[in-house]
């Protein structure tokens, strides 16, 4: 196989072989003689046929099928070769070039070589000290572009941040010989038209980072800070417009809820069938601004743009049957007070499941809310034991009134208690 140098110097060499042959002939056609003719003729075929020789022996140096030129840049330096490798990496190591894991090669070492020609390129990781304000750390990296070596070295980098490479000044406290030095911007609070953000820069005023920003203040424009006000962490400015403007937003739009009550479940129980999706849509809205702050908003318009899916859940209804008798529930409860038997009878009548479907209360002490004594049933009756429900009269009675007697002179007087 022939070397780049060597291709070289045989294309030069039919190159001076052909401009001979062209000179040759502008020499002698001048010529009139016959047999002069006749011997430039000869001499032309013998050139000609050298030249003929010498193409067919490039013919056959011309690389053979499969093997596919490589031409590597590695530190500054540039060398060919031929390979028969099937990837990058193959061909890499069949040359006899080292290739360290924190190395980047593009292409990539496992790309497959399918073209006849490749220019490959070489990355050797070095140590670098990334110096990010009193943090300075040390890495390896073949990284180039700002981006990637915060990647490296696990830093968020801003776009709004400065970030590069420099030329380490001390040796012996960095041990490397390039700092990756940067300078952060300037953390500010920055609502703009109505919107907070977060906003960095690395401007010193407020007029200079307007105009890094590009906004460009309208004749009906406000700023909170004068232009010249210096841009400091934790600034807080605002800038809005006077008087009657449109704003247009997306929101967030609420699903429905569609409850199907199932006899066969029991009362307390739900679940969720089909999981509700909220919808989307753009909306329109007219603001009054008045000295910075909203005064008035108008929708004016609004545009679906997805909508919402139904959220659809299943409420078990079955009630588990009461067992027993009022004078059983109040031996349980700890009520013995003749009084009481007047009073649950005119509430309720003793029934677990009474409700007053014009208030809501409900249960043999005609609670309200239902709630006070417990979980409710979906058809609104009270969920708790006759016990319970007993219980919780017995200490409301005694909370409110003192005693069941006390209670029961309160009821005559004005038939509730």
């Amino acid at each position: 196989m022939l070397s780049m140098h060597d291709w070289k110097k045989f294309d030069t060499m039919e190159r001076v072989k052909k401009n001979r042959v062209m000179a040759f002939v502008s020499g002698v056609t001048t010529w009139s003689s016959k047999r002069t003719i006749l011997l430039v003729a000869v001499v032309v075929a013998s050139l000609v046929g050298s030249i003929v020789t010498s193409q067919v022996h490039a013919d056959t140096i011309q690389r053979a099928e499969g093997e596919r030129l490589i031409t590597l840049y590695d530190r500054g330096v540039e060398q060919s070769f031929i390979t028969t490798a099937a990837t990058v990496g193959g061909a890499l190591m069949e040359a006899g070039i080292d290739i360290d894991d924190r190395d980047r090669v593009e292409p990539a070492l496992d790309e497959r070589l399918v073209a006849t020609e490749y220019s490959v390129n070489v990355y050797r990781a070095r140590p670098l000290v990334v110096i990010d304000g009193a943090s300075r750390k040390k890495i390896m990296t073949a990284s180039q572009s700002p981006e990637q070596i915060a990647k490296d070295a696990k830093i968020t980098l801003y776009p709004e941040d400065i970030a590069a490479t420099r030329q380490s000044s001390d040796l012996l406290t960095d041990g490397a010989s390039e700092q990756f030095v940067i300078t952060r911007a300037t953390v500010f609070s920055f609502t703009l038209y109505g919107e907070l953000i977060e906003a960095r820069t690395q401007a010193h005023t407020v007029g200079e980072m307007l105009k890094e920003k590009q906004i460009t203040l309208g004749v009906n424009d406000r700023a909170s800070l004068p232009l010249s006000t210096p841009v400091t962490p934790g600034l807080e400015l605002r800038v809005w417009r006077e008087g009657k403007q449109t704003q247009t937003v997306e929101e967030e739009v609420a699903f429905d809820v569609e409850e199907i009550r199932d006899a066969n479940l029991p009362s307390g129980h739900r679940e969720v069938r089909t999981p509700g999706i909220k919808g989307l849509r753009t909306a329109t809205y007219e603001i009054i601004i008045k000295d910075g702050q909203e005064s008035s908003r108008t929708e004016i318009a609004s545009v679906v743009k997805k909508q919402p899916v139904k959220q659809i859940e299943i409420i078990g209804t079955k009630v588990p049957p009461i067992t027993g008798t009022c004078g059983e529930w109040m031996a349980a409860a700890g009520i013995t007070h003749p009084d009481a038997h007047f009073l649950i009878g005119r509430e309720s009548g003793c029934n677990p499941r009474a409700v007053n479907r014009s208030s809501g209360a409900c249960g043999i002490p005609q609670a309200l809310p239902c709630s006070k004594m417990g979980p409710v049933n979906a058809d609104g009756t009270s969920g708790a034991s006759p016990e319970a429900q007993l219980r919780w009269m017995n200490s409301y009675v005694y909370g409110r009134y003192g005693s069941w007697e006390n209670a029961r002179i309160f009821w005559e007087r004005n038939h509730w208690y």
